[in-house]
């Protein structure tokens, strides 16, 4: 069975098994703000979403990871979708995402209704990376 709920501090452990990208610092303002979800088959945290809010009044996806053995069975369409209807309870008309273009993301977003709304390029040394393509979608 399962479940999907805010991130807790007691899962701090597991959020960083797949997410090497948040600051330590940050942890305790995503749980503190319900800025995160994990969800759990048969108890067990599998895969985890967390957001921002981009200019402060739209919500930004910043991480959706599922665990590799769970991946590619509609656990991370669950979690999108989740995420989403929250995003809507709470009053918000539209949601952004971003992935590399590089990246298979792309894909699974415009599956889930996303559509491409813009990019742009880092080139600045030591930070380089493929351009960061923007997704969009009404809720």
């Amino acid at each position: 069975m399962e479940v999907i709920r805010y991130m807790q501090m007691s899962d701090q452990k597991f959020w960083y098994s797949l997410d090497k990208h948040l600051p330590e610092a940050e942890f305790a303002n995503k749980v503190r703000n319900k800025r995160g979800y994990v969800l759990l088959e048969n108890n067990k945290p599998i895969g985890l979403l967390r957001y921002n809010l981009f200019w402060d009044n739209t919500p930004f996806c910043t991480l959706l990871f599922i665990t590799s053995s769970f991946q590619g069975k509609g656990y991370g369409r669950k979690l999108v979708e989740y995420w989403e209807n929250d995003m809507k309870s709470q009053g918000y008309g539209m949601v952004l995402t971003s992935t590399q273009v590089d990246e298979d993301a792309q894909h699974f977003y415009r599956k889930l209704g996303y559509k491409d709304c813009g990019g742009f390029v880092i080139d600045i040394a030591g930070y380089e990376q493929p351009m960061e393509l923007f997704l969009i979608k009404p809720l």
